[in-house]
């Protein structure tokens, strides 16, 4: 479904970072016809009567990061913690975190990359820069991807001055101790951007797609083993469907879904945008999962004994059939449309 938002929406951008954190979705940076930007937004998704209002967050203590985009975000205790990103600083304002972009300045004003962290804590509205206690940080850089697992914010890849990287770091939200570049044993990733990281099953990232170095849109899928501190590549998934600057989440059964971005290099050409879901399967179904596609797919056939069925049962068989029963029918009509087209051919 789609909603009309009201309030103070946030301007039509690229690059925003985007995070949901207690119920409410928070923008923050980004890139529009004026430049970078700083600014905060959020608008709760909980609202009961079907209202969705933007608020722009000014009433903050402390200091914002400087205005960029292409960031990155972890939630962490009912906070946002952001780390680099792309952007402009003025000349008193530049620092180890800060690589200038060499081709990019203009007077007084730098751009480049960052590889500085800040805080937003939702709960005081205040930002915040920690003092990172040790470790090596990963280089400034930009359109990298991150996630959360326990206590530790990963950070894989992105775009590192003229080049684009596949190395793998993670800070100690506790502590602010960066580990340094993790080495890897066996195969891993190739160097990418705009690519997405999703925690699965507690100790696994899911790595999918973004761009390589020499501007190959991919459509590569890894998992990283925490526990084993290696990337195992997945073969099955489709080498048709590349995708860079996507967004991903983690759904009920371990299955990851993919939705939007594009499978161009948006630099040099660009198509248009995806609006396909892809569903990458992770992890086996369960065995409940499994019998109630079973039930969903046959129920004419068990229409006698699927009132039989716990009560408790009932609701989730139920939508099974729903969504089975619906999945046939697109199904027939389609090879109903693609039967009239062959007859129109001949």
């Amino acid at each position: 479904t789609m909603h009309l938002m009201e309030g103070e929406l946030p301007t039509s951008m690229s690059g925003s970072c985007g995070a949901s954190i207690n119920g409410k979705l928070y923008i923050f940076g980004g890139f529009d016809d004026k430049g970078y930007s700083n600014r905060l937004y959020y608008v709760n998704l909980r609202t009961k009567n079907g209202t969705y209002r933007w608020k722009k967050i000014t009433n903050f203590k402390g200091q914002p990061p400087t205005p960029r985009d292409k960031l990155s975000c972890w939630v962490y205790k009912n906070r946002l913690i952001y780390f680099g990103g792309y952007g402009c600083r003025k000349h008193s304002e530049l620092s180890d975190c800060f690589d200038v972009h060499d081709a990019f300045w203009e007077g007084q004003i730098f751009w480049g990359w960052h590889n500085d962290v800040h805080v937003f804590d939702t709960t005081t509205q205040t930002w915040s820069q920690p003092t990172i206690r040790g470790g090596d940080p990963p280089q400034p850089r930009a359109a990298h991807t991150c996630a959360v697992v326990g206590n530790k914010g990963y950070i894989f890849g992105g775009r590192v001055l003229q080049t684009r990287m596949n190395d793998l770091h993670c800070l100690n939200l506790d502590t602010w101790t960066w580990s340094g570049r993790i080495d890897i044993s066996g195969e891993k990733p190739r160097d990418r951007s705009w690519h997405t990281l999703t925690p699965i099953g507690g100790d696994r990232l899911f790595l999918f797609g973004g761009l390589s170095s020499d501007n190959v849109p991919l459509s590569d899928g890894w998992i990283h083993s925490i526990a084993t501190n290696g990337w195992k590549q997945l073969t099955h998934l489709p080498k048709s469907r590349p995708r860079l600057w996507h967004t991903a989440c983690l759904g009920q059964e371990g299955e990851v879904m993919v939705f939007g971005g594009s499978k161009d290099d948006l630099l040099f050409m660009d198509t248009g945008h995806c609006s396909d879901l892809l569903i990458f399967q992770t992890q086996p179904y369960s065995l409940l999962r499994l019998c109630l596609d079973c039930i969903g797919k046959n129920a004419a056939l068990l229409e006698s004994q699927i009132p039989r069925l716990p009560s408790k049962l009932m609701q989730e068989v139920l939508k099974k059939i729903t969504f089975w029963a619906a999945t046939t029918h697109r199904q027939e009509r389609k090879a109903e449309t693609d039967r009239q087209s062959q007859l129109h051919s001949t």
